[in-house]
């Protein structure tokens, strides 16, 4: 059975906590994929941070491949698309609490296949892949 993965209910879940505590949430991404539509005009050393509040953007979406909106940036319009694999981080602004996110953890579109886990060894017993 393929595993669903968990980073988008993770960005949901963290983006309603934020806005249920009254704080801003923040979107941070790798901007340095042809896949990723943000204003390159607001890219900083190939990562652009986004406010996701409901104040600054419209149409917020989170799916399970990728979080889009519409936002405004420098008084124009702007149409967001950012992959799930882009997404860096999400926290609140005015606390830094959030989580950030490995992007080894779940690769680009140009993944390789899922390698298994190694065999753990522990003190009191042992732990290994079952097929």
């Amino acid at each position: 059975m393929p595993v669903v993965p968990k980073k988008p209910y993770l960005i949901r879940a963290l983006h309603d906590w934020i806005v249920d505590s009254e704080l801003t949430p923040y979107l941070m991404v790798a901007a340095d994929s042809d896949q990723v539509i943000v204003p390159v005009d607001y890219v900083n050393e190939g990562k652009i941070i986004l406010n996701i509040s409901a104040n600054a953007v419209q149409n917020l979406e989170i799916s399970g491949t990728a979080v889009s909106f519409s936002g405004r940036f420098g008084g124009h319009s702007f149409d967001v698309y950012v992959p799930r694999h882009n997404v860096l981080a999400i926290y609140a602004k005015e606390t830094g609490e959030g989580m950030m996110f490995d992007p080894a953890d779940e690769g680009g579109p140009d993944a390789g296949p899922d390698e298994p886990p190694p065999v753990v060894d522990k003190p009191g017993g042992h732990l290994k892949v079952i097929k």
